[in-house]
């Protein structure tokens, strides 16, 4: 169909001109990453040209990534048909294949595996890249909240599913919530359209997916709502806002939550009557945060006593403070306390449930689907649930931590095949080496994903999935749903991840667990809703259900509790400063800080060699995680790994900016680029995360900062690692050293291309 021309506003002429050019407008969703932005697509001949937001859309944004979409669709690199290894495990030695022979070979070897060694030493890794909300509705373990794990080979026999929970945002968004006041962190919002005060804390919405909070926020600024960046650099958010930044020692947040904590206490700032009458533990608190007043708290977390104090008196005096909240507390040894000292915080200061501040969902508001969800067997417990016994009862799966000790030692029984959905665990993971070790290990392993993977170097079948673009499913936002329209047919023989796994299980003798073609999924998940396929697909920009009337302080009226009595759904009822839930698994119960055990307090032996504190993992537009690092609209934006610091670190060490550098710790060195700015904290680096894909520029691969961290050095409770609070060098690298200089191996892309 033909469109009519688009406003100018707010596009860049060429945007326009291309929309003006296109003969198709297709609302939908966009593909690239789960967030599912709304968006248009507009094609020209049936090809993919450009997308742009949708207005009035939940999540009407557009990040870099999605602007980039035809690229990534149309790459070269592109797995377009099944293929099998024919030469050594690390490289990418594949001949193509048919569909049936790739399925009857992965159903085939995982029986020959459960026959020598039982179901359970199979294992299912997921991961973000070609995550879909149907895998978590349908494919999730039963007795979960949510969960981005796979129930695939339950029905098998084996417990052994795992994924991408085990090193991101289940302490922030499921442990930390759950231990303190009996909710998760997607059962409540950052009312930032009404705060006074915006704390925007181990997050960076100008980066984070999605990207429509940095929208909300500058539209708060410009309301004359304040905003504070808690953060090592002063980031883009910061910057974006016009944000008072206070910059922190990484790994320290929860002795600053501990330390403004004090403040109120000793000020008598603190909500008294929440204090007095729904809150278990205050006085122990009130004992363990003397360790924290403002000026001990300063020589822990380099954030001057003073500015604690403003801080936390802002905090307090606002007519709403939003807490914006993501992931970047998580990785350091006291991750999901230190989650939790700041969640008290906020609960102390009176901004727990009240307009602008961090409020609970009223009941009845998010879309719920119709879900299928199959429980694990239990004959035989999953990797890591008696090391991380917390972790395993909120999520159900196996920690894949644990993975290596299991794969390599036996411990506590072999896991021999694996079966990897859009991920790349040995780019996400501490110490690549070690991954690498446990891929040549096992008898078997097959990879689902649109690209090779450094993992698929090890893989003996690959199978190709779509992008989100090339598929049917649907998206709720909330209140809101949306039917998420095929924009392009597949590519190749690429299929829908979740229409492989419902393959697979009916190849196993189990398929009528899972429905078996999209028009099944999306009536099967309809149903019951009131909505059906017909009315979902004759709304393309969806529906939104009214939203009940809001409550606020809902512990009061009971809105909290399954049973409708008043408090919280905690085992006291209260919040629980004092965690039973944590003191019942063997944890501290109050918000304990720990410092980092890699740190210059704890280790000055360790410091006097490695005298910079390493952080990696802050999200850039240019990538998603590990992916995109073979585009090249994207690769532009940043063509070279980076690594930030501080122009005084810098001089010290002769560095200047745009050097080739190591960045070097205990256990390797990482080549990068400089870029010096006083954008940074002095005495901490920035690293940029990701590389070490099969398939990235040659700078990329060659720079995977994984083989800087320690997969020793974890949070007790979440089982998670230490990204963000590790000791480093960064030193100036000889001439021969340089990033463009060829990487060690092949390029895959040329022979991905060749299949």
């Amino acid at each position: 169909m033909t469109v009519q021309q688009m406003p100018a506003a707010g596009l860049e002429r060429r945007v326009v001109e291309a929309l003006a050019a296109s003969d198709q407008r297709i609302v939908s969703m966009c593909g690239i990453c789960d967030a599912a932005c709304g968006v248009e697509v507009y094609l020209k001949d049936g090809i993919i040209e450009r997308i742009a937001p949708l207005t009035g859309h939940p999540r009407g944004s557009c990040c870099p990534r999605g602007t980039h979409s035809p690229e990534v669709v149309y790459s070269e690199d592109r797995l377009l048909y099944p293929i099998k290894r024919v030469g050594p495990k690390g490289t990418a030695a594949f001949e193509r294949i048919g569909w049936d022979e790739a399925l009857d070979t992965i159903v085939g070897r995982m029986r020959q595996v459960a026959g020598r060694h039982g179901p359970e030493a199979i294992c299912m890794y997921t991961g973000r890249g070609n995550f879909e909300q149907s895998l978590c509705d349908i494919f999730a373990p039963a007795g979960t909240n949510e969960s981005s794990a796979s129930s695939l080979f339950f029905a098998f026999g084996s417990p052994n599913t795992t994924g991408v929970g085990a090193i991101c945002y289940v302490a922030h968004g499921m442990i930390a919530p759950q231990a303190t006041f009996g909710a998760y962190t997607r059962e409540m919002f950052n009312d930032v359209d009404q705060a006074e005060l915006i704390v925007v804390w181990g997050a960076n919405p100008a980066t984070d997916s999605p990207p429509i909070m940095l929208k909300r926020i500058k539209r708060a600024r410009r309301r004359g709502a304040k905003v504070i960046v808690i953060d090592h650099q002063p980031t883009q958010t910061a910057k974006a806002t016009d944000a008072r930044w206070v910059g922190i020692r990484p790994g320290t947040d929860g002795a600053l939550a501990l330390s403004m904590i004090q403040v109120l206490i000793e000020e008598q700032l603190y909500d008294r009557e929440f204090v007095e009458n729904w809150t278990l533990g205050f006085d122990e608190l009130r004992d363990y945060v003397q360790q924290f007043p403002p000026e001990v708290a300063e020589t822990i977390t380099w954030v001057p006593a003073e500015v604690i104090r403003e801080v936390a008196r802002a905090i307090a005096a606002a007519r709403g403070a939003a807490q914006v909240m993501y992931t970047g507390l998580e990785y350091a040894n006291s991750g999901v306390q230190n989650i939790r000292a700041a969640m008290i915080l906020w609960a102390l200061a009176g901004q727990l449930d009240v307009a602008g501040g961090m409020v609970f969902k009223m009941p009845g508001t998010d879309f719920r689907v119709h879900t299928a969800c199959v429980a694990p067997p239990t004959h035989v417990d999953p990797i890591g649930k008696n090391k991380y016994p917390l972790y395993h009862r909120l999520r159900n799966e196996a920690h894949a931590m644990e993975l290596p000790r299991a794969i390599l030692e036996g411990d506590p029984y072999p896991i021999r095949a694996m079966l990897i959905g859009g991920s790349s665990i040995i780019t996400a993971y501490p110490q690549p080496d070690l991954w690498r070790r446990c891929f040549e290990a096992l008898d078997f392993l097959a990879v689902v994903d649109r690209f090779l993977t450094a993992d698929a170097l090890y893989a003996d079948i690959v199978l190709p999935a779509t992008t989100m673009f090339e598929i049917e499913s649907y998206r709720t936002y909330g209140p809101h749903i949306q039917h998420r329209q095929r924009v392009i047919a597949p590519r190749g023989e690429a299929r829908n991840d979740y229409l492989i796994y419902a393959e697979l299980a009916r190849r196993f003798g189990y398929g009528h667990l899972y429905p078996q073609s999209e028009r099944e999924l999306l009536e099967f998940v309809l149903h019951g809703t009131g909505v059906d396929l017909q009315t979902l697909r004759a709304n393309p920009a969806g529906m939104t259900r009214p939203a009940p009337a809001m409550v606020y302080r809902k512990w009061e009226p009971g809105l909290l509790r399954r049973d409708g009595r008043p408090g919280f759904e905690t085992p006291s009822g209260k919040f629980e400063i004092a965690s039973t839930l944590l003191a019942s698994h063997g944890y501290e119960a109050l918000p304990v800080y720990t410092e980092p055990t890699e740190g210059p307090i704890t280790a000055p032996d360790v410091a006097a060699t490695y005298p910079l504190v390493f952080n990696s993992g802050a999200r850039v537009q240019s990538d998603f995680r590990s992916q995109h690092h073979n585009i090249p609209g994207l690769l532009a934006m940043q063509p070279e790994p980076l690594v930030v610091l501080h122009p005084r670190d810098a001089a010290t060490r002769g560095i200047a900016d745009g050097d080739a550098v190591f960045v070097v710790s205990p256990r390797g060195r990482v080549p990068f680029k400089a870029r010096v700015t006083e954008d940074i904290l002095p005495g901490v680096i920035e690293a940029s995360a990701g590389g070490g894909g099969a398939i990235a520029a040659s700078a990329w691969r060659r720079s995977n900062v994984n083989e800087l961290t320690d997969p020793d050095n974890r949070d007790p409770i979440s089982g998670f690692p230490v990204y963000k609070a590790l000791l480093c060098d960064v030193v100036k690298a000889p001439p021969s050293a340089r990033m463009t200089d060829s990487p060690p191996g092949p390029d895959a892309s040329a022979q991905v291309s060749a299949l």
